[in-house]
């Protein structure tokens, strides 16, 4: 990667159609115009970057795709504060993305001219970048671009963000301004929702203190190390958002300020300013508003309508449910593959992906229920599987001869049903609770894993990972514990349906067995057949 020029002639047409007339804001690899279409004369937002090299020229040509299907999505999902994509095109190494024009000033460029921000009004920038966030870490979408030139500020304070749909779209662990990576992207490791807050942090550090937590080198790879292993020079501007910054700025992203409580901090902040003029009142937003794209949106529509989520887990109590048995007996809806085309934090080894099936036409289960909040898939049970299908809302696959050996209540906010059969020593816990927290990751660290600890021998494996399942954000944690002086190994996977809603599913073997190939499709089968109806 290295400093991108400006290389293309003002008479000369991107794309054989827009001309640039102007440079609006330049970092590193990265540089924006102020164009026009040559038809008609409209203004646009043409952003040049410079990709990896590739010598077949595929990747180029998937990285264009990549943007636009993310940036429609996102545009739909926050309709005027994501920048609507109307082209991206890869022509000879160079990656041309091609926006509405956007009625602001690039916040990089307004530091530059206004200098440091207060507290407060760093604060507001701040929340209304959460917002973004917020909506696209609930489906699963991780920025991992987030920088001030990615940001527009309009006159009346909102803001719009650029950028969407480049975080893994090339091996690069990041190709614009390196100086606002997480160190987990410094590490050419997976990313997920944390590296985002790290940026957030680095940008109210920019604000605060008019200048990157970690200088900008000469060359990225330089920048990125930089970030890695220098240690954080402390705040001296940030006020009452010190600790908010620090916190936000941890090398550990496990360690790392969870969203709620950055939006707390930063609320408060602005609120405790009585210079600060009050905040207007944001609606809910309504999907297929104002910002939709004029190219066809590739599923957004379908993610739009899904309820933003969250993360899982909890306790228990038993309720009958009843089976469907193998033969013309159809699965429940499918997982979707992990991940959302952004690789997703985490170092340990991954879960099993879940195969997506083929679509079909919906079945209908024999007893009434409750519609099921994804759209069933007629997949083939494995051999030896039927359908259990639980009162509790939920249906999975499960092998024969097991049942449910234990089911468990807290009152009406959680239940915890657990499957097994005699003489087998491996068990599925699945876990339906209505008080989960905003942050997949963030609720095995801070809610599980302390009670966890406390359980004889128990030692996670590898790092807690952010991903997706069913459309829903999600995350793994994989850890070893002894149970009846047997070393056992756990696998959960916790996944969040709105509303402070979610389930999780444990998988639980002798540690010895955990590779069988017995045990690896019977894991498959819970993730491909799970399916809720709550």
């Amino acid at each position: 990667m290295t400093m991108v020029k400006a290389h293309v002639f003002t008479q000369e047409l991107v794309a054989g159609r827009y001309r640039l007339v102007d440079v609006v804001h330049r970092e590193t690899n990265r540089v924006c115009w102020y164009g026009k279409d040559t038809e008609d004369q409209r203004p646009f937002l043409l952003t040049e970057m410079l990709l990896p090299l590739d010598p077949d020229g595929d990747a180029d040509h998937r990285v264009a795709g990549r943007v636009l299907r993310m940036s429609d999505t996102m545009a739909v999902l926050c309709p005027g504060e994501v920048a609507t994509v109307v082209d991206a095109v890869a022509e000879g190494g160079t990656l041309w993305i091609v926006t509405e024009w956007i009625d602001g000033e690039p916040l990089a460029e307004l530091l530059t001219r206004q200098g440091t921000f207060t507290p407060a009004r760093a604060a507001r920038i701040a929340l209304r970048l959460l917002d973004v966030l917020e909506v696209a870490h609930g489906q699963g979408i991780t920025h991992g671009e987030l920088s001030p030139g990615q940001v527009y500020v309009r006159d009346d304070g909102s803001v719009v963000v650029t950028g969407f749909g480049l975080a893994g779209a090339t091996l690069a662990p990041r190709l614009t301004a390196p100086s606002y990576a997480s160190p987990e992207q410094a590490r050419d490791e997976r990313i997920g929702p944390a590296a985002d807050l790290w940026a957030l942090g680095a940008i109210l550090y920019t604000l605060l203190e008019g200048r990157a937590p970690f200088r900008e080198r000469e060359r990225p790879e330089a920048t990125l190390k930089g970030v890695d292993r220098l240690p954080l020079r402390a705040p001296v501007r940030a006020g009452p958002l010190g600790r908010t910054v620090q916190g936000l700025l941890r090398k550990n992203s496990r360690e790392r300020l969870t969203r709620p409580v950055v939006r707390d901090a930063l609320t408060r902040a602005l609120s405790e300013d009585p210079a600060a003029a009050p905040d207007p009142v944001r609606e809910p937003r309504a999907p297929g508003g104002p910002g939709r794209s004029r190219r066809t949106l590739f599923g957004g529509t379908a993610l739009a309508t899904a309820t933003v989520v969250v993360a899982v887990l909890a306790a228990t109590r038993e309720m009958p449910g009843h089976d469907e048995s193998a033969a013309g007996a159809a699965a429940r809806p499918s997982a979707a593959a992990s991940g959302s085309g952004t690789r997703t934090e985490g170092t340990g080894s991954p879960a099993p992906a879940p195969t997506a099936p083929p679509a079909a036409t919906p079945t209908t289960s024999p007893s009434a229920e409750p519609t099921p909040t994804t759209s069933p898939s007629a997949t083939p049970l494995p051999a030896g599987f039927r359908t259990y299908t639980s009162p509790e809302g939920f249906t999975v696959a499960l092998p024969e001869g097991w049942t449910a050996l234990d089911t468990s209540r807290t009152g009406g906010l959680s239940s915890r049903v657990t499957f097994g059969a005699p003489g087998d020593p491996r068990t599925l816990a699945v876990t339906f609770s209505t008080r989960v927290g905003d942050d997949p990751v963030a609720v095995w660290r801070d809610d599980v894993e302390p009670g966890l600890a406390r359980e004889a021998g128990f030692r996670r494996l590898g790092t807690i990972r952010a991903t997706t399942y069913q459309g829903h954000p999600a995350a793994d944690m994989e850890w070893l514990s002894t149970v009846d002086g047997e070393r056992v190994r756990t696998l959960g996977r916790g996944f969040l349906l709105g509303g402070g809603r979610g389930f999780s599913l444990r998988w639980t073997t002798p540690a010895a067995d955990w590779d069988e190939p017995a045990n690896q499709q019977a894991l498959n089968a819970f993730f491909r057949t799970f399916g809720t109806s709550v």
